[in-house]
């Protein structure tokens, strides 16, 4: 639209030019060799307009000449090229398609009309190609060429490293996904497989710092950056909680500022606070996890806190917790397990039967036997409790890929992801798809009433006497309902010689799990039919 504009300014203006010089009549005089030449202006202005523009055609034309073998090797060139890209476009087509013959047929074709330096994708389809051949050994080939290109290096990186993670040599694997994370942190797959790396061999500073290049390049959000940087100080904290205390109070204390609802945080920065005499620090840190999320660990540490209590002062801050956080199962447990200690054993037996209304759990059940035994001694109740306590749910505890720990810890011991540990309820046992209604207080055995035996029956013969067939009897009693009578002994003896004989009703009983014998195996084995042929 602008072009259009400034045609049609000049034009105006040339126009207008026009115009002027016509309104101004005048005379050009030109003497050349003895002649004297004289046009007006007009005539002279539009034959200066000619003579540069038949300058310009004629140079134009011998310009077009002159480069005309390059314009034609050019046109050849181009069109080589672009059949070169439609042939790689078709191969990458195909290759992700799966056609591994065309994909082939492709790179060579694409290879002949465009140089692999010109254009690098080439060299990943044919390592593609390979791939799809099953020629894995010449595609690490290809990948390894690539990492000679500055440009290319990357993806050969992330090539060999899927081929390492397919042959399961996890530290190639990790080499290759290191070099990727030091040129470009913003990749996912080489800094998860980085972090791994670094987590598994307990470089906590590296991993942090790596967690601090993927937020800062935005890779991961802010609250799961904080979350993975509490999970790291935390670990480090563990790690060093004997031999560099201050240190890992300083890790704990920032990991709990992170997320102050994260429990293994909240957990070693009070039990290393309390080392150091810090009780109401250290126990304001676990009162704010306990109002996030109650936790076993939070109770036991805050009634805990100070080694000295005697046994009535832990009851009476397990009770604070339990103000706290109430109608929490959590809560009743902690009060329940503070009172049994102190050998109040009504408020034990209170706080462990409230728990198992609000969440019926193994542990529960056990600490309610444990409160039995210490008051009664009545084993039979002890016994009644332990095995309520087997058909319950099992306790919460610290689950990452099928395995099940009584501690935190930063990594699972199966696939080494980090923050894996989850605390919930484990996978419930088989027998707990069925429901037991022992639990149920003052529950009504279900009785059944034996049968009674009718005054009359009316016994309907449905074979006749002479009958070959194997007699039965139907009893039709005054209910209405069908009594199939059992063939006796007597019935049997009655049968006529050509009939089938029939075993007594005593015989044919047989034990519930008994599986009888077949009958093709009982013809084999009988005697009377043995046949040679």
């Amino acid at each position: 639209m602008i072009r259009i504009l400034l045609f049609l300014v000049v034009v105006f203006a040339l126009g207008l030019g026009f115009a002027w010089l016509a309104d101004r009549p005048g005379e050009m005089v030109v003497t050349f060799s003895g002649y004297q030449y004289q046009v007006s202006l007009m005539v002279a202005a539009v034959a200066v307009v000619a003579v540069v523009a038949a300058v310009m055609i004629a140079w134009w034309l011998l310009k077009a000449l002159w480069n005309s073998p390059y314009t034609i090797s050019r046109y050849f060139r181009v069109r080589r090229r672009d059949r070169g890209y439609q042939a790689l476009s078709t191969g990458m087509i195909a290759a992700g398609a799966g056609d591994g013959a065309l994909a082939r047929k492709k790179t060579k074709e694409a290879a002949k009309l465009i140089r692999s330096d010109q254009e690098p994708l080439i060299q990943l389809l044919e390592a593609q190609a390979s791939l799809l051949e099953g020629d894995h050994e010449g595609a690490r080939e290809k990948f390894e060429t690539m990492l000679d290109d500055p440009e290319m290096r990357l993806l050969g990186l992330r090539g060999l490293y899927l081929e390492a993670e397919r042959l399961g040599d996890r530290n190639a694997a990790r080499h290759y996904a290191g070099r990727a994370a030091a040129m470009a942190p913003q990749l996912a797959w080489a800094a998860e497989s980085t972090l791994e790396d670094l987590t598994g061999r307990g470089d906590w500073d590296g991993a942090l710092k790596l967690v601090e290049a993927q937020k800062s390049t935005r890779q991961i959000e802010r609250d799961a950056a904080n979350r993975r940087r509490a999970v790291l100080l935390t670990a480090k904290a563990q790690a060093l909680i004997d031999s560099d205390p201050n240190a890992a109070k300083t890790a704990a204390l920032e990991a709990n500022r992170l997320r102050p609802d994260f429990a293994p945080a909240a957990g070693i920065a009070a039990k290393l606070l309390f080392r150091q005499n810090d009780v109401r620090k250290g126990a304001k840190i676990l009162e704010t996890a306990w109002k996030a999320e109650p936790h076993p660990e939070i109770a036991a540490l805050y009634t805990h806190a100070r080694p000295g209590d005697a046994v009535l002062d832990r009851l009476n801050r397990a009770k604070k917790l339990q103000e706290m956080k109430k109608n929490h199962a959590e809560s009743s447990l902690a009060v329940a397990r503070a009172a049994l200690d102190a050998q109040d054993f009504s408020t034990a037996r209170k706080e462990a039967e409230a728990a198992i209304r609000m969440d019926r759990r193994e542990g529960a059940y056990l600490l309610l036997a444990d409160i039995e035994e210490a008051e009664t001694g009545d084993q039979g109740k002890v016994r009644q409790l332990l095995s309520k306590a087997v058909r319950a749910p099992r306790d919460p505890a610290w689950v990452a890929d099928g395995v099940v720990s009584g501690r935190w810890a930063p990594v699972s011991p199966i696939t080494g992801k980090l923050d894996a540990f989850e605390w919930r309820a484990p996978m419930e046992r088989l027998g707990q798809l069925i429901d037991s209604d022992e639990d149920a207080p003052d529950a009504a055995v279900p009785t059944i009433a034996a049968p009674t035996k009718p005054e009359k029956e009316n016994v309907i013969e449905l074979n006749p006497a002479g009958s070959a067939e194997r007699p039965t009897a139907v009893a039709v009693s005054e209910t209405g309902e069908d009594d199939v009578a059992p063939v006796t002994a007597t019935a049997s003896a009655a049968v006529p010689p050509d009939g089938d004989a029939a075993e007594p009703a005593e015989e044919m009983a047989r034990l519930p799990d008994d599986p009888g014998v077949d009958p093709d195996d009982e013809e084999q084995k009988s005697p009377r039919k043995f046949r040679l042929f």
